[in-house]
């Protein structure tokens, strides 16, 4: 349904004059403005009749040039690869927006975030408490407004966070964090136990709020690679990729096909080394030591093999705007060097899963059924471990993708053991879609020339990162400056699962669940 011609048949039925300014962009894109309190019915008919679902909101606030604060709706198909961008615009004075969150369950943190960091109410939410803004941030201080000004001081309220309090005989509460041993960013974990099983578990994050978003305001679009390489420093390719395709996108940019194909092979090494190092984490936190050190071994052979293809142990400026800021090296054969690195991952695994103890301590812990998982609306490993069978590079392929061979691993049993195994078929198909990519990729240059960004008109891209989906959208004003960049990394969506998966597990567990999700701090503390 590419063409769209039975959602706007049944959008020109349903709502008449509360649909307005409809157009098609990149032939998967139906863009339009939608009236005030018609959000609720657009989002129930997309999803009960066209399998449709929100990824995406995005606040912005427009009273310089046209005096509204504005919310975008992105909806996404997986199944046919479309989306719908829906935007609607709300008073200066008095903005308000009626919640999806009882409809639609991660409504609910999206809609928080555009109330704490634009002021913008949200009516009908069952969830009043604040998300980002920690209680020593002034109650009117709304920092993606463009007039805001970053108070002098922030000071205590005296306030303690709302936990929800757990009573009953026997219970009692083990606070955990923020401070964490070792170099990890804090968040605070709150478990409500009976003798030492978990029948509850609160999460606090957002200590080290960034204001990434802010920062992109005013730099020039590549000024914002850089920026959008550290959101989360494991995740560089990621968030660089999917912030220059939404550029590219904006300008009608299309990149060389050597590009193409030299992005994925970007994009997959990242997914290697950060799985090979989680598997051994995981194995470490079952006491299995060997293993962490043999895949930190392992991931340190990746790290230079990433210096020697884009100069850098993390692969930054590996991915500009137009293309590719890297070439592959002359005198590398990277195909040998990967087979020679899986031969000695597989290896690893092998002794590893063939350890008894280890077994014992994955399988059946932590489960994350596929229910909760569709409710949460997971992504990544996490939801592939749970059944869910989806995968923006197959779903929503961009680069060269398309002309590649990936099989996508499914697991149902939604525990850690799944959640490994996700890891290691995902590093194992790594490696065959980046021999895939040698052996297909045409020559000629590996970057463009990005063009003219249109001025006001958002867009949009969305990679699969090596923890999930990744999701920038952006919009620049007429110099072609940001004038707006809205991030979603995939631990957004993740980290409120993870109480779910640990529930009657036993709290010296909590490590072993924790690392199997191993969700971005940094990433979701934007």
């Amino acid at each position: 349904m590419t063409d769209f011609t039975e959602l706007q048949n049944t959008l020109a039925v349903e709502f008449q004059d509360q649909i307005t300014g409809i157009q098609i962009r990149h032939k998967n894109e139906l863009h339009f403005q939608i009236s005030l309190g018609e959000i609720l019915r657009l989002a129930t008919l997309l999803q009960d009749k066209f399998n449709a679902r929100l990824i995406l909101m995005v606040g912005n606030d427009r009273r310089t040039d046209k005096g509204i604060f504005e919310v975008h709706y992105l909806f996404a198909n997986d199944a046919e690869n479309w989306f719908v961008h829906a935007s609607k615009n709300l008073p200066a004075d008095t903005p308000y927006l009626e919640s999806l969150a009882t409809f639609y369950l991660p409504a609910s943190r999206l809609e928080r975030e555009i109330n704490d960091m634009f002021g913008i109410e949200v009516v009908g939410h069952p969830l009043t408490r604040r998300l980002v803004r920690h209680s020593f941030w002034p109650e009117a201080f709304y920092p993606l407004r463009k007039d805001a000004v970053t108070p002098l001081e922030f000071k205590g309220q005296g306030a303690p966070y709302p936990f929800l309090p757990v009573e009953g005989e026997g219970i009692y509460e083990i606070p955990v964090g923020p401070v964490h041993a070792g170099i990890i960013e804090p968040g605070h974990f709150r478990f409500s136990v009976v003798g030492e099983t978990i029948i509850n578990l609160q999460i606090h994050l957002f200590f080290t709020h960034k204001g990434v978003e802010k920062l992109f305001e005013g730099k020039s679009a590549n000024e914002g690679v850089a920026l959008a390489e550290r959101i989360s420093g494991d995740s560089s390719i990621g968030h660089s990729l999917a912030y220059c395709q939404a550029l590219e996108s904006l300008a009608g940019c299309e990149i060389p096909g050597r590009a193409k194909y030299l992005r994925v092979i970007l994009l997959e090494m990242e997914r290697i080394y950060n799985h090979i190092a989680d598997f051994g984490a995981i194995c470490a936190d079952t006491g299995f030591a060997a293993a962490h050190s043999h895949c930190f071994r392992i991931r340190e052979r990746l790290l230079r093999l990433n210096k020697r293809l884009s100069g850098n142990r993390l692969l930054h400026g590996g991915i500009i705007p137009g293309g590719v800021g890297c070439e592959l090296p002359a005198d590398l054969n990277l195909e040998a060097e990967l087979d020679s690195i899986l031969t000695d991952f597989n290896d690893i695994v092998k002794i590893s899963l063939d350890n008894t103890m280890v077994m014992d301590r994955l399988e059946g812990t932590g489960k994350l059924t596929f229910q909760t998982a569709m409710d949460h609306g997971v992504v990544g490993y996490v939801a592939r471990a749970s059944g869910m069978n989806i995968d923006v590079r197959r779903d929503h392929p961009s680069g060269a993708y398309p002309w590649l061979n990936l099989k996508v691993p499914i697991y149902e049993t939604g525990d850690v053991y799944a959640r490994t195994m996700v890891r290691v078929e995902e590093a194992r198909e790594s490696v065959s879609l980046i021999k895939q990519s040698l052996a297909g990729m045409p020559g000629g240059f590996a970057n463009t020339r990005l063009g003219k960004l249109a001025a006001w008109e958002p867009a949009f891209s969305m990679v699969e990162g090596w923890r999930g989906a990744i999701l920038h959208w952006v919009m620049v004003d007429d110099e072609e400056n940001l004038y707006r960049v809205k991030v979603k990394d995939p631990s957004f969506v993740n980290w409120p699962a993870l109480p779910f998966a640990i529930l009657k597990n036993i709290v010296p567990d909590f490590p072993l669940c924790n690392k199997s999700f191993n969700q971005s701090y940094s990433g979701n503390d934007l």
